[in-house]
């Protein structure tokens, strides 16, 4: 049976906000503790600067804290955070990062530049290939 329902478990990263300035989305720590892969996944609204642009940077470490965060290296990554990143004219758009390092514990940050007026975002982290399955919907 072709089902991801139940092999996956979806985590908030940054819950969907209207940023008009240019302070860093900082998501939530997200660890992979009985899971074996996580992607995460940025929507946007409506982007209403002109010249507005969003830069991604995804962290790894050990610590459940992220004390010993560290840029995570392209070899570890899925896609790029360049492709991860948007701008001004990306209304409506959806991206994706993948992760496929050896750390337990991971953080997404999005950083605007030049916005200065309300900037539609949001993201998840999609947790799959459990350890254990059923996954419970809502997820614990």
């Amino acid at each position: 049976m072709r089902d991801l329902f139940n092999n996956i478990t979806i985590k908030r990263v940054i819950s969907p906000v209207s940023e008009a300035g240019t302070t860093a989305l900082v998501g939530q720590i997200i660890d992979r503790q009985g899971y074996q892969s996580v992607t995460y996944a940025i929507a946007t609204g409506s982007i209403a600067d002109a010249d507005a642009t969003f830069t991604v940077l995804l962290e790894e470490g050990d610590v459940s804290n992220l004390s010993d965060a560290a840029a995570v290296a392209d070899a570890d990554l899925l896609g790029t955070e360049a492709l991860a990143a948007f701008q001004f004219d990306d209304d409506n758009e959806a991206r994706k990062l993948g992760y496929k390092g050896n750390k337990r514990y991971t953080r997404l940050t999005i950083t605007p530049v030049n916005n200065a007026s309300a900037a539609l975002v949001s993201a998840v982290a999609i947790l799959g290939h459990p350890e254990s399955m059923p996954q419970p919907n809502p997820p614990v």
